[in-house]
């Protein structure tokens, strides 16, 4: 997923790249999962509403483990926060649109690692039926922008998928 969003952060804004923290937001963006039981972690079936609420907590918990860590602090520290909100504002943990840049680069290549990996509770879904959902959620979970970094870089995430796939 960190391979990705670099893809994607190189299209939509290189500046992005040479910002330290915001490779280590990629990175680190799930260590809040820390904290979660392996019970809902691991569980082959849709979560119930409790579960839900536990799991999106992952990202203050990251937030919390990592703001003392100076190297992460701003972007970095964002992308670990924000990487579930969505460009309509109805995401978590804070339902907002606006979030920063990074976060919503780091949010198509989540997903789309995300959809393209097997789950417990699902089977990786094939590249083009990833690719129509990225597409599809241009406007509602994801900024047209990075979609469109999508498309004008999905040959190189191509070739990432199939590099780590070896």
């Amino acid at each position: 997923v960190q391979r990705y969003a670099l893809e994607l952060a190189r299209e939509v804004s290189p500046d992005l790249i040479d910002d330290p923290s915001v490779e280590y937001g990629f990175l680190l963006h799930d260590v809040g999962k820390i904290g979660i039981p392996d019970r809902i972690l691991q569980k082959p079936g849709p979560l119930n509403e409790g579960e839900t609420r536990l799991m999106r907590t992952h990202t203050l918990l990251g937030e919390q483990m990592l703001g003392g860590v100076a190297f992460l602090r701003g972007e970095g520290l964002h992308i670990v926060r924000s990487h579930h909100e969505r460009w309509d504002g109805s995401g978590y943990p804070d339902g907002m649109a606006g979030i920063p840049l990074a976060a919503r680069v780091f949010a198509v290549a989540d997903a789309l690692d995300a959809m393209t990996s097997d789950r417990p509770y699902r089977s990786a879904l094939s590249w083009a039926t990833a690719g129509k959902e990225v597409l599809a959620q241009s406007a509602a979970q994801f900024d047209p922008g990075v979609v469109r970094a999508f498309v004008e870089r999905e040959v190189a995430l191509r070739l990432v998928r199939s590099e780590l796939a070896a």
